[in-house]
């Protein structure tokens, strides 16, 4: 029949969608909601085919939009940038078996054999875990942030004009998200109640939105003041919006109420003036070692100054302040401390392995004590983690998973200041400094709180620490500097 031959495509096209529809109708009416997502997957697929590197600056713009769905029960997922991560990671792997592109220095960095032996042990931990289902699952979650914000991160900015697309594409929506949270806070700021709430549904907690927004403080700083840094094209309307950025980045700081959020900031600062006067890195961390060496001798002592401090958390900006130190009343302090001791009882039961990646908050109330518990406390496993980047991974991972989370830490601190010392590029080296220190800002916040299992967090950690590596093994050194690794100059296209 010539008129079927001539519009065979457009009835294979309507019979396809027709039997689309019809079964989404159907998965619909029992619950299960993925099947619409394929024609955005298929699109996404396309996209980081034809355009790999774009690809990853779409997937950074729109995470702080991102809002956690359930696909189905015990199934949730950051909408939609958790299922481009996956979808990203797949076909990196692919490219590179295939092309076998992969730039060899990358791999033989210190921060990267960190990472590859921080992965591996989590994969052990989660065969020997007491939840091997919920492990499992958290490690999978692992892989997905590193392998597109790390490993393929680290060779795409060999480019460093990507590396400033990066910061901007996800510095300028989280700016509207603060613009939006701010927004939401007029007539309110002093309800502490409202303040911790109007960052929803984009961030979930006022410590992690003020925990991103202190990690990008550095960087825009960087950007926006610097008159080398955004490149020679562009900078007359360019500057006065990262400018404008950045302020709103510091009213976004202010209203998340986070004081570990502020100190990051501040120790930031401060880590700052010690790196320019010259001092070494080896300093820094011994003074770091002898601080918390002190406070663990004399620990009796200081807990008993802080319990006589009653400022609670307020609306007021020198209350806020003076509660960080009170444990004698602050829900919140409280229950960080109810979390830490339980987290040191599990620690102690298996102190090697650990009690599985992932696993601590539904294993951790049976650990917890009546005279410890706070008016926040829960036995449901639903109100966080062991609220510690270090209790967390020394809990769940036992001794070494801590030690390796500490590892990553200290190596890429060492890279950072390392290349903003030896680089002969001066803009590299202050990019350097600016990554360094925004990384910095979640190290000290790490002390309170964990975020790498989120994607908010994870994707500009992951970035940024890829920014660090790639201008350590791209960038050129200063001529009495030996430069690392001199072989393996292949590039992914």
């Amino acid at each position: 029949m010539p008129w079927l031959k001539k519009n065979s495509a457009i009835i294979v096209a309507v019979l396809v969608t027709a039997a689309f529809l019809t079964l989404n109708f159907f998965l619909l009416s029992r619950d299960i909601y993925w099947l619409f997502l394929l024609p955005l997957a298929g699109l996404v697929a396309v996209l980081f085919i034809l355009k790999f590197e774009t690809g990853l600056l779409v997937t950074a713009l729109l995470t702080p939009f991102a809002i956690d769905f359930a696909l189905m029960p015990g199934m949730e997922l950051s909408m939609p940038v958790e299922p481009m991560m996956i979808l990203f990671s797949v076909m990196f792997i692919f490219r590179v078996l295939v092309e076998r592109s992969y730039d060899v220095r990358i791999l033989r960095h210190p921060v990267t054999v960190a990472v590859l032996a921080m992965l591996l042990w989590m994969l052990f931990t989660s065969s020997t875990s007491q939840m091997p289902e919920v492990s499992f699952k958290y490690f999978a979650a692992r892989l997905w942030f590193v392998i597109p914000f790390f490993f393929a991160a680290s060779q795409i900015f060999r480019d460093r004009s990507r590396i400033r697309q990066f910061v901007f594409c996800y510095g300028l929506s989280l700016v509207a998200v603060i613009v939006i949270s701010t927004a939401k806070t007029l007539g309110n700021f002093h309800d502490l109640q409202t303040l911790h709430r109007v960052m929803r549904p984009f961030y979930n907690d006022h410590t992690a939105y003020g925990c991103v927004i202190a990690l990008f403080v550095p960087v825009f700083f960087h950007y926006a003041f610097r008159t080398d840094a955004v490149g020679r094209g562009g900078q007359l309307w360019l500057r006065p919006v990262l400018a404008a950025a950045f302020g709103l980045l510091m009213v976004g700081l202010f209203f998340s109420y986070s004081r570990a959020a502020w100190i990051s900031v501040l120790g930031a600062v401060g880590v700052y003036f010690a790196i320019r006067m010259g001092m070494k890195v080896r300093w820094m961390v011994l003074f770091f070692a002898l601080g918390a060496s002190l406070f663990f001798v004399y620990q009796s002592d200081v807990l008993y100054k802080l319990g006589k401090n009653k400022q609670d958390s307020s609306y007021d900006l020198s209350g806020q302040v003076k509660s960080i130190s009170n444990i004698s009343t602050d829900a919140s302090n409280l229950e960080r401390l109810n979390r830490w001791a339980s987290a040191m009882r599990m620690f102690k039961e298996r102190p090697l392995l650990g009690c599985g990646p992932g696993t601590y908050q539904f294993l951790y109330a049976g650990y917890q004590r009546s005279y410890q518990l706070s008016v926040i406390s829960t036995n449901s496993g639903n109100r966080g983690n062991a609220h510690s980047e270090y209790i967390g991974p020394l809990t769940e991972q036992g001794i070494p998973g801590a030690a390796l989370i500490l590892c990553i830490f200290l190596a890429t601190f060492v890279t950072g200041v390392r290349v903003y010392r030896t680089a002969a590029n001066p803009e590299v080296a202050r990019l350097a400094l600016a990554a360094t220190l925004s990384l910095l800002t979640y190290y000290i916040h790490g002390i309170f709180n964990n975020f790498l299992d989120t994607d908010k967090l994870s994707v500009p950690f992951w970035g940024l620490t890829a920014v660090v590596v790639a201008l350590d093994v791209f960038s050129e050194k200063k001529p009495e500097t030996p430069v690392y690794h001199q072989k393996g100059e292949n590039r992914l296209s």
